[in-house]
Protein backbone atom coordinates (compact mmCIF):
# COMPACT_ATOMS: atom_id res chain seq x y z
CA UNK A 1 0.00 0.00 0.00
CA UNK A 2 1.31 3.53 -0.93
CA UNK A 3 1.74 6.34 1.35
CA UNK A 4 -1.21 8.46 1.67
CA UNK A 5 -1.75 12.40 2.19
CA UNK A 6 -5.52 13.02 3.21
CA UNK A 7 -6.20 16.37 1.08
CA UNK A 8 -7.44 19.11 3.04
CA UNK A 9 -10.94 20.12 1.49
CA UNK A 10 -11.23 22.86 -1.00
CA UNK A 11 -14.23 24.11 -0.86
CA UNK A 12 -16.64 22.61 -3.70
CA UNK A 13 -14.11 22.29 -6.00
CA UNK A 14 -13.91 18.51 -7.10
CA UNK A 15 -10.31 17.99 -7.74
CA UNK A 16 -8.62 20.31 -4.91
CA UNK A 17 -5.41 22.61 -5.61
CA UNK A 18 -2.92 20.08 -4.47
CA UNK A 19 0.32 19.51 -6.37
CA UNK A 20 -0.79 16.35 -8.09
CA UNK A 21 -3.87 18.72 -9.56
CA UNK A 22 -1.66 21.59 -10.50
CA UNK A 23 0.47 20.15 -12.37
CA UNK A 24 -1.69 18.47 -14.07
CA UNK A 25 -3.65 21.38 -14.63
CA UNK A 26 -0.84 23.58 -16.02
CA UNK A 27 -0.57 21.42 -19.27
CA UNK A 28 -3.52 23.19 -20.52
CA UNK A 29 -2.21 25.86 -23.22
CA UNK A 30 -4.85 28.20 -25.24
CA UNK A 31 -3.78 25.81 -28.03
CA UNK A 32 -5.09 22.94 -26.60
CA UNK A 33 -8.16 24.32 -24.72
CA UNK A 34 -9.31 27.47 -26.57
CA UNK A 35 -9.21 26.92 -30.54
CA UNK A 36 -13.14 27.24 -30.61
CA UNK A 37 -12.62 31.34 -29.67
CA UNK A 38 -9.11 31.97 -30.85
CA UNK A 39 -9.57 33.70 -33.39
CA UNK A 40 -11.41 36.91 -31.65
CA UNK A 41 -8.57 37.77 -29.49
CA UNK A 42 -6.51 40.25 -30.85
CA UNK A 43 -4.20 42.89 -29.31
CA UNK A 44 -5.56 45.41 -27.19
CA UNK A 45 -8.76 43.22 -25.98
CA UNK A 46 -9.37 42.71 -22.24
CA UNK A 47 -9.96 38.92 -21.42
CA UNK A 48 -11.05 37.70 -17.91
CA UNK A 49 -10.35 34.59 -17.10
CA UNK A 50 -12.38 32.95 -14.14
CA UNK A 51 -11.20 29.56 -12.51
CA UNK A 52 -7.37 30.02 -13.56
CA UNK A 53 -5.97 27.53 -11.94
CA UNK A 54 -1.73 27.84 -12.21
CA UNK A 55 -2.14 30.25 -15.06
CA UNK A 56 -0.70 28.41 -18.23
CA UNK A 57 -4.29 29.21 -20.18
CA UNK A 58 -4.35 32.75 -18.76
CA UNK A 59 -1.13 33.67 -19.75
CA UNK A 60 -1.07 32.25 -23.17
CA UNK A 61 -4.32 34.44 -24.13
CA UNK A 62 -2.21 37.27 -22.42
CA UNK A 63 0.08 36.78 -25.39
CA UNK A 64 -2.04 36.73 -28.23
CA UNK A 65 -3.81 40.61 -26.61
CA UNK A 66 -0.78 42.10 -25.40
CA UNK A 67 0.85 44.36 -25.13
CA UNK A 68 -1.99 46.95 -25.41
CA UNK A 69 -4.35 44.63 -23.92
CA UNK A 70 -5.07 43.23 -20.84
CA UNK A 71 -6.05 39.73 -18.87
CA UNK A 72 -7.06 39.06 -15.39
CA UNK A 73 -7.13 35.86 -13.82
CA UNK A 74 -9.27 34.81 -10.89
CA UNK A 75 -8.77 31.84 -9.06
CA UNK A 76 -10.44 31.11 -5.13
CA UNK A 77 -7.12 29.09 -4.75
CA UNK A 78 -4.16 30.97 -3.17
CA UNK A 79 -2.33 28.31 -4.22
CA UNK A 80 -3.11 27.97 -7.91
CA UNK A 81 -2.85 31.78 -7.73
CA UNK A 82 0.66 31.51 -6.34
CA UNK A 83 1.38 29.63 -8.80
CA UNK A 84 0.30 31.28 -11.63
CA UNK A 85 2.13 34.79 -10.30
CA UNK A 86 5.48 32.27 -10.30
CA UNK A 87 4.62 31.19 -14.01
CA UNK A 88 3.97 34.86 -15.01
CA UNK A 89 7.13 36.45 -13.31
CA UNK A 90 8.73 33.37 -15.13
CA UNK A 91 7.52 34.48 -18.51
CA UNK A 92 8.13 38.21 -18.01
CA UNK A 93 4.46 38.90 -18.41
CA UNK A 94 3.68 42.60 -18.22
CA UNK A 95 0.23 42.34 -19.75
CA UNK A 96 -1.80 39.76 -16.53
CA UNK A 97 -3.03 40.62 -13.24
CA UNK A 98 -4.04 37.18 -11.01
CA UNK A 99 -6.32 37.56 -8.07
CA UNK A 100 -7.95 35.39 -5.26
CA UNK A 101 -11.30 35.74 -5.79
CA UNK A 102 -14.52 34.16 -5.94
CA UNK A 103 -16.19 33.86 -9.45
CA UNK A 104 -19.22 35.22 -8.70
CA UNK A 105 -17.87 38.51 -6.84
CA UNK A 106 -14.80 39.36 -8.60
CA UNK A 107 -13.27 42.88 -7.94
CA UNK A 108 -13.53 44.43 -11.10
CA UNK A 109 -15.64 46.62 -12.96
CA UNK A 110 -19.44 45.52 -14.31
CA UNK A 111 -18.86 45.36 -17.91
CA UNK A 112 -15.82 46.18 -18.74
CA UNK A 113 -14.23 42.89 -20.86
CA UNK A 114 -14.33 42.24 -24.52
CA UNK A 115 -13.75 38.27 -23.60
CA UNK A 116 -15.10 36.33 -20.46
CA UNK A 117 -13.70 33.02 -20.32
CA UNK A 118 -14.46 29.78 -17.94
CA UNK A 119 -12.59 26.64 -18.67
CA UNK A 120 -13.19 23.59 -16.34
CA UNK A 121 -15.26 25.38 -14.52
CA UNK A 122 -19.26 25.37 -14.72
CA UNK A 123 -19.33 21.42 -13.90
CA UNK A 124 -17.82 22.70 -10.70
CA UNK A 125 -20.29 25.55 -9.59
CA UNK A 126 -23.67 24.22 -7.60
CA UNK A 127 -25.39 27.58 -9.79
CA UNK A 128 -24.01 27.22 -13.41
CA UNK A 129 -26.79 28.92 -14.83
CA UNK A 130 -26.02 31.76 -11.93
CA UNK A 131 -22.23 31.57 -12.92
CA UNK A 132 -23.13 32.13 -16.31
CA UNK A 133 -25.16 35.42 -15.50
CA UNK A 134 -22.22 36.74 -13.35
CA UNK A 135 -20.02 36.00 -16.37
CA UNK A 136 -22.22 38.13 -18.42
CA UNK A 137 -22.06 40.63 -15.76
CA UNK A 138 -18.16 41.78 -16.52
CA UNK A 139 -19.09 41.25 -20.35
CA UNK A 140 -19.22 45.08 -22.35
CA UNK A 141 -22.94 45.06 -24.01
CA UNK A 142 -21.02 43.53 -27.42
CA UNK A 143 -18.54 41.20 -25.37
CA UNK A 144 -18.51 37.34 -25.55
CA UNK A 145 -18.85 35.18 -22.61
CA UNK A 146 -16.93 31.70 -23.80
CA UNK A 147 -17.10 28.43 -22.10
CA UNK A 148 -15.41 25.44 -22.42
CA UNK A 149 -16.30 21.84 -19.85
CA UNK A 150 -15.43 18.00 -19.97
CA UNK A 151 -18.67 15.67 -20.35
CA UNK A 152 -17.36 12.56 -18.49
CA UNK A 153 -20.07 10.61 -19.76
CA UNK A 154 -19.31 10.74 -22.99
CA UNK A 155 -15.06 9.96 -21.80
CA UNK A 156 -14.11 6.38 -23.68
CA UNK A 157 -10.70 4.76 -23.02
CA UNK A 158 -8.82 1.17 -23.54
CA UNK A 159 -8.04 -0.78 -22.41
CA UNK A 160 -11.51 -1.18 -20.14
CA UNK A 161 -9.30 -1.35 -16.91
CA UNK A 162 -11.80 -2.22 -14.08
CA UNK A 163 -10.13 0.18 -11.32
CA UNK A 164 -10.74 2.97 -14.26
CA UNK A 165 -14.15 1.93 -14.54
CA UNK A 166 -14.47 2.74 -10.54
CA UNK A 167 -12.56 5.57 -10.52
CA UNK A 168 -15.23 7.28 -13.00
CA UNK A 169 -18.18 6.13 -10.59
CA UNK A 170 -16.55 6.89 -7.77
CA UNK A 171 -15.65 10.63 -9.42
CA UNK A 172 -19.21 11.66 -10.53
CA UNK A 173 -20.39 10.61 -7.47
CA UNK A 174 -18.14 13.07 -5.49
CA UNK A 175 -18.46 15.72 -8.24
CA UNK A 176 -22.59 15.30 -7.69
CA UNK A 177 -22.34 15.21 -3.63
CA UNK A 178 -20.61 18.44 -3.53
CA UNK A 179 -23.28 20.12 -6.50
CA UNK A 180 -21.43 19.58 -9.26
CA UNK A 181 -22.54 18.08 -12.75
CA UNK A 182 -19.88 16.11 -14.56
CA UNK A 183 -21.42 15.66 -17.70
CA UNK A 184 -21.80 19.52 -18.48
CA UNK A 185 -20.54 19.42 -21.41
CA UNK A 186 -23.72 18.67 -23.19
CA UNK A 187 -25.59 21.09 -20.55
CA UNK A 188 -23.84 24.19 -22.00
CA UNK A 189 -26.47 25.21 -24.23
CA UNK A 190 -29.20 24.79 -22.30
CA UNK A 191 -27.10 26.41 -19.29
CA UNK A 192 -26.54 29.68 -21.34
CA UNK A 193 -30.37 29.70 -22.48
CA UNK A 194 -31.57 29.66 -19.25
CA UNK A 195 -28.78 32.48 -18.26
CA UNK A 196 -30.97 34.67 -20.96
CA UNK A 197 -28.01 34.29 -23.07
CA UNK A 198 -28.09 34.53 -27.12
CA UNK A 199 -25.42 31.25 -28.04
CA UNK A 200 -23.42 32.03 -31.13
CA UNK A 201 -21.14 29.08 -31.43
CA UNK A 202 -21.58 25.65 -29.77
CA UNK A 203 -19.36 23.26 -30.38
CA UNK A 204 -16.96 20.38 -29.08
CA UNK A 205 -13.55 19.26 -29.02
CA UNK A 206 -11.59 16.87 -27.63
CA UNK A 207 -8.30 15.39 -26.09
CA UNK A 208 -6.92 12.99 -27.30
CA UNK A 209 -4.45 10.39 -25.12
CA UNK A 210 -2.50 8.03 -27.46
CA UNK A 211 0.97 8.35 -28.02
CA UNK A 212 2.90 6.19 -25.69
CA UNK A 213 4.29 9.44 -24.13
CA UNK A 214 0.96 11.17 -23.56
CA UNK A 215 -0.96 7.81 -22.17
CA UNK A 216 2.02 7.54 -20.20
CA UNK A 217 2.03 11.42 -18.85
CA UNK A 218 -1.89 10.98 -18.28
CA UNK A 219 -2.38 7.49 -16.92
CA UNK A 220 0.93 8.81 -14.41
CA UNK A 221 -1.16 12.49 -13.63
CA UNK A 222 -4.59 10.61 -13.08
CA UNK A 223 -3.19 7.85 -10.45
CA UNK A 224 -1.06 10.77 -8.60
CA UNK A 225 -4.77 12.67 -8.28
CA UNK A 226 -6.19 9.68 -7.46
CA UNK A 227 -4.13 9.15 -4.45
CA UNK A 228 -3.36 12.66 -3.77
CA UNK A 229 -5.44 15.13 -4.16
CA UNK A 230 -9.86 15.48 -3.27
CA UNK A 231 -10.58 12.39 -5.01
CA UNK A 232 -8.70 10.51 -2.21
CA UNK A 233 -10.85 11.88 0.81
CA UNK A 234 -14.01 11.42 -1.62
CA UNK A 235 -13.56 8.51 -2.24
CA UNK A 236 -13.19 7.19 1.09
CA UNK A 237 -16.43 9.00 1.97
CA UNK A 238 -18.03 6.91 -0.57
CA UNK A 239 -16.63 4.13 1.49
CA UNK A 240 -13.59 2.70 -0.44
CA UNK A 241 -10.66 1.33 1.49
CA UNK A 242 -7.37 2.58 1.05
CA UNK A 243 -6.44 -0.82 -1.09
CA UNK A 244 -9.72 0.31 -3.09
CA UNK A 245 -8.16 3.42 -3.93
CA UNK A 246 -4.64 1.97 -4.36
CA UNK A 247 -5.78 -0.51 -6.97
CA UNK A 248 -7.39 2.46 -8.90
CA UNK A 249 -3.97 3.97 -9.43
CA UNK A 250 -2.45 1.01 -10.29
CA UNK A 251 -4.91 0.49 -12.99
CA UNK A 252 -4.45 4.00 -14.05
CA UNK A 253 -0.70 3.49 -14.38
CA UNK A 254 -0.64 -0.01 -15.76
CA UNK A 255 -3.07 1.51 -18.70
CA UNK A 256 -0.70 4.43 -19.11
CA UNK A 257 2.39 1.82 -20.17
CA UNK A 258 -0.19 -0.07 -22.37
CA UNK A 259 1.09 -0.11 -26.04
CA UNK A 260 -2.97 -0.09 -26.74
CA UNK A 261 -3.58 2.43 -24.53
CA UNK A 262 -5.90 4.83 -25.73
CA UNK A 263 -8.04 7.59 -23.83
CA UNK A 264 -10.57 10.12 -25.39
CA UNK A 265 -11.72 13.09 -23.13
CA UNK A 266 -14.33 15.34 -25.15
CA UNK A 267 -15.73 18.82 -24.25
CA UNK A 268 -18.41 21.17 -24.97
CA UNK A 269 -18.22 24.68 -26.33
CA UNK A 270 -20.06 27.75 -26.39
CA UNK A 271 -19.38 31.55 -27.23
CA UNK A 272 -22.32 33.34 -26.42
CA UNK A 273 -23.29 36.97 -26.01
CA UNK A 274 -25.51 39.46 -23.98
CA UNK A 275 -28.87 39.25 -24.93
CA UNK A 276 -30.31 42.86 -26.86
CA UNK A 277 -33.91 43.97 -26.11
Amino acid sequence: MSDHHTPADTSGYSHGHQPSVLASHAARTAANSCAYFLDRLAPGKRVLDLGCGPGSITLDLAERVGPTGRVVGVDFSADAIAAARATAERRRDEVTEFLVGDLFNVDVAAGSFDIVHAHQVLQHVPNPVQALEAMANYCKPDGLIVARDADYGAMAWYPQLPGMDQWLETYCEGARATGGEPFAGRRLRAWAHAAGLEVEFVGSSAWTYATPEATAWWGGSQADRVQHSNFTRRAADQGLSLDQIDHIAADWRAWGQDPDAWFFLPHGEIIATKRTA
